[in-house]
């Protein structure tokens, strides 16, 4: 069993990894890494609003006290809140309890190192083996056994923070905004932030009971958020996932306008101001052609990666850039932050639309897309993907579509699922040869 895949360790609730048993010792592998002899010894604890997040908590918790560190809890809160939060309150390290965008069955656990940015494989490395097979040693007894603490004041350390991201004495007056919040962790915090700032804010989906986290609502189904944009004839509309390291958009029109365009919108704006460095943006290998084709026409270069935050933010420390992202919403602005951050992603679009003051609409005009179709496929293995029957279906659909078109098939990092993407200029081909690659697919997992 591996423990850490692309975004820590996550599973169903209950099963393993994500049994209270496996947790305790998660939190004594984690305790035994990070601990230092005559440091602060210091692990902050946030969770998103899954009905497992108590539970959780609870375990992690008692594994890291039994091991002689301390834990800070803070609650509910967006994942990009801890790593701001560890960093700036110099803690040995900082855990999220979520399953960010999986539904509330499912469970998860992150951890970013004292800098806000994930732990190196290495340690990870080190914690996966403890948990799994390693003697966790003489653990202290007396005064030398770890507490727990509950900061108070978090959020609101997190909301000022937010605030910090655009210039003083600008405000969001005149801007009505639909917050989709996902019933997640960011439930309070957008709607307060986008509020404190002046706009009319309509919050929805911000009812957060344990089990509707992701349900129907937030970033992976904007159906609702679109509707309501149109029937409040609000602005924008801006959605979350669960633990709100990701943001979406819904422009005044009711469009969809995805971390690809959004992320193109910005790097031109930073381009223009001097700000963006070695005019790079870092993107994955879902982004769409026609937004590099836009980018490259503005002098911008495009750099990708795999699919997953983690490798963005490492391709951007290695190149020394400061802003990049996914098409899911994922956006890493390093001049802010050291992980995607959704309400601050949030903030900086109403900021660029009140500087400009134009509609989302009109400042995304001008990219345009390529025909892309994901398709998802639930599997038992997803190993079939390295099968050279998939490469082999790969290159002769990519035949078909040459030059201007490309086919991906990867396996999911975080679901037992299989993902195809088909993206060509002719509508019509690239959903023929996405349904067909996936029947092919299914076919072979069958055997």
């Amino acid at each position: 069993m591996r423990l850490f895949g692309t975004d820590g360790i996550r599973g169903q609730v209950n099963s393993e990894p994500m049994t209270p048993e496996t947790v305790v010792r998660i939190g004594m592998a984690a305790a035994r890494v990070l601990k230092k002899e005559g440091g602060r010894n210091r692990i902050l604890i946030g969770k998103d609003t899954r009905l497992s997040g108590y539970m959780i908590e609870s375990a992690l918790t008692s594994g890291i006290c039994s091991m002689g560190m301390n834990v800070v809890l803070v609650g509910p809160i967006p994942t990009p809140g801890i790593a701001f939060l560890t960093r700036t309150m110099r803690m040995d390290a900082g855990i999220v309890i979520s399953a960010s965008h999986n539904p509330f069955q499912d469970n998860g656990i992150k951890f970013f190192g004292p800098d806000g940015f994930k732990l190196p494989d290495s340690m990870e490395e080190a914690i996966e083996a403890l948990v799994l097979e390693g003697d966790m040693g003489q653990r202290p007894a007396g005064a030398s056994i770890g507490k727990a603490y509950r900061l108070e004041d978090a959020t609101g350390r997190y909301i000022e923070f937010i605030k910090s991201t655009i210039p003083k004495g600008v405000t969001l007056e005149g801007l009505k905004v639909v917050v989709d919040c996902a019933n997640g962790a960011a439930y309070k915090i957008t709607p307060t932030v986008l509020g404190e700032l002046g706009a009319e804010v309509i919050p929805i989906n911000n009812s957060p009971d344990g089990i509707n986290i992701n349900h129907c609502c937030g970033s992976t189904d904007l159906t609702h958020l679109k509707e309501e944009v149109l029937r409040q004839g609000a602005d924008l509309g801006i959605a979350h996932d669960g633990d709100a390291d990701r943001c979406m958009f819904v422009d005044e029109k009711g469009n969809e306008v995805d971390g690809d365009r959004a992320m193109a919108v910005w790097a031109k704006e930073m381009k223009r101001e001097g700000r963006l460095q070695r005019d790079t943006v870092v993107v994955t290998v879902m982004t769409n052609l026609g937004v590099e084709r836009y980018l490259n026409s503005r002098g911008i270069s495009v750099v990708r990666t795999p699919v997953g935050d983690r490798f963005v933010v490492e391709e951007m420390r290695k190149g020394g850039y400061n802003l990049g992202g996914e098409q899911s919403g994922h956006i890493v602005f390093f001049d802010y932050n050291t992980t995607g951050d959704g309400p601050v992603t949030a903030l900086q679009m109403l900021y660029l639309m009140k500087k400009k003051e134009r509609p989302l609409s009109e400042l995304t005009s001008d990219i345009f897309l390529y025909p892309q179709v994901l398709v998802n496929l639930k599997v038992k293995d997803r190993r079939i993907v390295e099968d050279r029957r998939v490469h082999e279906l790969v290159r002769q659909a990519e035949k078909r579509l040459s030059p201007d078109g490309r086919v991906l098939v990867r396996a999911s990092g975080t679901e037992s699922k299989i993902r195809v993407m088909v993206e060509g200029p002719d509508s019509e081909k690239v959903h023929e040869i996405a349904e067909e690659v996936a029947e092919a697919i299914r076919r072979l997992c069958e055997e």
